[in-house]
């Protein structure tokens, strides 16, 4: 494992955001602000004002208006960018589809944010969850070095002749956002040997040779058909994010795991499965549990679309239990990851009990005592039959937590 050399420096999540955009040469730019996602935009405006990014930066009127600016720009042969939060990813949800479907690897940031109302600008996943369908690829990192380096990584990804689906980075709010954590920034030599420029391999917008794209089709036509090719890229996308994790890790020295990170789990019982910030919590807890003669592990998720079914079956076959922790809920359902979790985990012969916790809704401040408490609740459910509901909510108020109960019990 090589090292590279790179520059310390003590910057924020979104500051990382937009230096990976830079050093990965991202060509056109579509900027409209919103809190907490502002600065990401604002600190590429400085770069390309000041002459440090070579790239068009298009000041648009709306977020919908910013994706669709980085489609036709990446149609036509550019390596785009663009950052949003909450109700903006909400406000693109339209075009958000039109990006995968016309197959254009757009990068984005997604500053996870609740939504409202009522109002709120701290973090929950539920903007992000919410748009899971969309055909988007969607990473969650728990650091800033997490985040420079996943958006350099993604564009190969996404940029790959068997995948070519847009992509988001999704960064905790002010928890990684706003907050200052020490980051190495690799040199642009380094950067352009690992990502080379971007060149459609399929088709590009030129006026010399028109074309249209996205047109009008009947139901006999390749509708269907183009919605398979998709979901069969998604599932490829799986082992080229493990192939260009294991190629980062091979030049620069770090390596954050592919679509997932195991930590202690060989040799563990139970096993915490979350994901983003939520995860480096579990890493806290599960070290202190050991200490207590706990026999636990986690896995942390980083790629939530593809979804790696294949991996957590395979690391969790065996286990007596799964405590799985959402910041986001389905209504009426559960958690989106846990109810991913069970589908892994459907007919697998000794599969663990699987436990899911909703919480951390709005900000709500999450640490590892909580995820400790959350733990200790499920072994204990897992070893005494307790297992009464698909889901659990940790950190209610207590009024509302007495209804809990009592819902509890009726069931």
């Amino acid at each position: 494992m090589n090292m590279a050399e790179g520059e310390w420096d003590i910057i924020t999540g979104n500051h990382a955001a937009a230096l990976a955009a830079k050093l990965a040469r991202v060509g056109v730019v579509a900027a409209y602000p919103i809190t907490p996602q502002t600065t990401v935009v604002e600190y590429l405006a400085s770069f390309v004002e000041s002459g440090y990014m070579n790239a068009e930066y298009i000041r648009v009127e709306s977020e919908h208006s910013a994706m669709a600016a980085v489609i036709g720009a990446a149609a036509a042969g550019a390596r785009t960018f663009t950052a949003t939060s909450s109700q903006g990813l909400l406000y693109m949800a339209e075009v958000l589809h039109w990006a995968a479907g016309s197959r254009t690897p757009v990068g984005m940031a997604v500053i996870n944010r609740s939504v409202g109302p009522p109002w709120n600008i701290h973090v929950d996943h539920q903007d992000t969850m919410s748009q899971r369908d969309t055909g988007w690829l969607q990473l969650y990192v728990s650091s800033n070095q997490e985040v420079l380096d996943t958006i350099i990584m993604m564009y190969k990804v996404a940029e790959h002749p068997e995948v070519m689906l847009p992509f988001m980075v999704c960064l905790d709010a002010f928890v990684l956002s706003h907050t200052f954590m020490p980051v190495n920034v690799p040199k642009q030599e380094e950067v352009d040997d690992f990502l080379p420029p971007y060149r459609p391999r399929h088709w590009m917008l030129d006026p010399s040779d028109p074309i249209s794209f996205g047109n009008l089709v009947f139901p006999d036509d390749e509708y269907q058909e183009m919605r398979w090719s998709i979901d069969l890229s998604m599932r490829r996308a799986l082992e080229v994010i493990e192939e260009v994790a294991e190629e980062f890790s091979e030049k620069f020295g770090r390596y954050h795991g592919g679509a997932i990170m195991k930590y202690r789990i060989s040799d563990a019982d139970y096993v915490i499965l979350t994901s983003a910030t939520l995860a480096s919590e579990a890493e806290v807890a599960v070290d202190m549990m050991r200490d207590e003669g706990l026999s636990i592990g986690l896995l942390k998720l980083r790629s939530f679309r593809p979804f790696p079914h294949h991996s957590i079956r395979e690391n969790l076959q065996g286990k007596k239990g799964v405590i799985v922790i959402d910041r986001s809920i389905s209504f009426s359902s559960g958690g989106p990851i846990g109810t991913e979790v069970r589908s892994s985990l459907y007919d697998v012969s000794g599969a663990p009990a699987v436990v899911n916790y909703i919480t951390g809704l709005g900000g709500r401040d999450i640490t590892y005592n909580d995820v400790i408490a959350m733990s200790k609740d499920a072994i204990s459910r897992i070893s005494t039959g307790r297992l009464r509901k698909p889901y659990y909510w940790h950190k209610l108020k207590q009024d509302y937590q007495r209804i809990e109960l009592a819902e509890e019990v009726v069931s």
